[in-house]
């Protein structure tokens, strides 16, 4: 959705999840590649390196990292599924924009990744560990 404030100020947005993680994304043309995650840069926020090239890769498969501020409002699991809420929901403001939607399919960007924790049973320790057998 693009939204105009009382300043004529466009924004796109775009909501990205990954496992427990929820990431609100709004992306500010004519920037000058920023990305803020939590009123935080991207590299204080994120130690690793291939935590921050995935959240650079929508960016960089399309060629627009340097068009584009981003603010990143994320919450919810851990590094490495808010890293991929944070792809998903730039990829989502990306298309709204008016980029190449095709280039982004075709990499995988747009489809959320459905895996998630699977649920403990009762009887076992975890979801599929049972406790040790003893035979006598």
């Amino acid at each position: 959705m693009a939204k105009i404030s009382a300043k004529k100020k466009v924004q796109f947005w775009g909501t990205g999840r990954r496992k427990k993680s929820i990431a609100r994304v709004r992306i500010i043309p004519n920037g000058s590649g920023n990305i803020t995650i939590n009123k935080r840069d991207i590299d204080s926020y994120f130690g690793l390196d291939t935590l921050k090239y995935i959240v650079r890769q929508p960016l960089n498969e399309t060629g627009t990292l340097a068009k584009y501020d981003v603010v990143v409002n994320v919450c919810g699991g851990g590094y490495t599924g808010q890293a991929g809420a944070i792809r998903h929901g730039i990829s989502r403001a990306l298309v709204v924009a008016g980029e190449d939607k095709a280039v982004l399919k075709k990499a995988g960007f747009l489809t959320r990744d459905p895996r998630m924790k699977e649920r403990k049973k009762y009887g076992l320790k975890k979801a599929r560990k049972a406790p040790q057998f003893s035979k006598r």
